[in-house]
């Protein structure tokens, strides 16, 4: 049987996950800072978490390994995003995007890997972000959370092959859950009163259009993904999912970079 950890557990994506990876039969434990709600998901045993905390992460992964033989797989779905300006979003909050986005899942990681080196296979998955491919303004750290993410996956995958150890990312766009009105709430915070304030406006209204609300990815279709990138026995190296996802990273890798530009004032209403 295959034991699964995975962070963000309490909500959303990593909530659907943990409830359909139990239910396919793995031994799921899952992790968040409030375990209340992973305890009433069938099958998946909450393990308290803060990311943010070094101690936390090396009594959460002790925790499991007392139960159980080893962590077959790590799903990294924990995150946030502190969303505002550059200039206004302030170093504390751009530290904590990175402790919990990045850092934290490093963390994890590390703990996880010696026990899967001596079993000589696992697989860590690192859910990222279409944001990683590419960066838009308003998002700035949010967008370098995803692409250290990305660029330490790449590392990474490199340096465990050797061990039977797969890494493998998914890359979500838009998702149905509410993550994007607590990412429009920090906006509101950091930015929407000074000079930046009709870029925030018009961000804002961007993603309250019941037509894009259409087109966002339901939180199962990502957790389905996720799942088999956790499962499958020779996994991609990347997992994208969501409406014109592909089209946009190559837009975002053909084009020139003041086209790029433009195409995003353009999109997000900017003037």
């Amino acid at each position: 049987m295959t034991t699964i950890l995975i962070t963000g557990a309490s909500s959303g994506i990593g909530a659907r996950t943990a409830a359909k990876l139990a239910a396919g039969g793995a031994t799921v434990f899952g992790a968040a800072r409030t375990t209340s709600a992973i305890a009433s998901i069938d099958g998946v045993t909450p393990v308290p978490l803060d990311l943010t905390d070094e101690g936390s992460i090396r009594n959460a992964v002790a925790t499991i390994t007392r139960a159980v033989d080893e962590i077959d797989v790590l799903i990294n779905c924990a995150g946030y995003g502190e969303f505002g300006t550059v200039e206004e979003t302030s170093l504390a909050d751009a530290r904590r995007q990175l402790e919990v986005n990045v850092l934290g899942a490093v963390g994890l990681i590390q703990a996880v890997l010696p026990g899967m080196r001596t079993a000589g296979h696992g697989r860590i998955v690192n859910v990222s972000s279409l944001a990683g491919e590419f960066a838009a303004p308003l998002g700035g750290w949010y967008h370098a959370s995803k692409f250290a993410l990305e660029a330490v996956s790449d590392s990474l995958r490199g340096e465990v092959a050797q061990f039977g150890i797969d890494v493998t990312v998914v890359q979500p766009s838009y998702v149905a859950t509410d993550w994007h009105d607590d990412a429009m709430e920090r906006l509101e915070s950091s930015s929407s009163h000074g000079p930046y304030a009709s870029m925030a406006t018009a961000m804002s209204k961007y993603f309250a259009n019941p037509a894009l609300t259409k087109q966002f990815s339901s939180p199962d279709a990502v957790a389905t993904l996720i799942a088999k990138a956790a499962l499958t026995p020779r996994p991609r190296t990347r997992y994208r999912i969501g409406p014109g996802s592909n089209i946009a990273v190559a837009l975002a890798t053909l084009l020139p970079d003041r086209a790029f530009d433009a195409l995003t004032r353009k999109q997000f209403g900017y003037a």
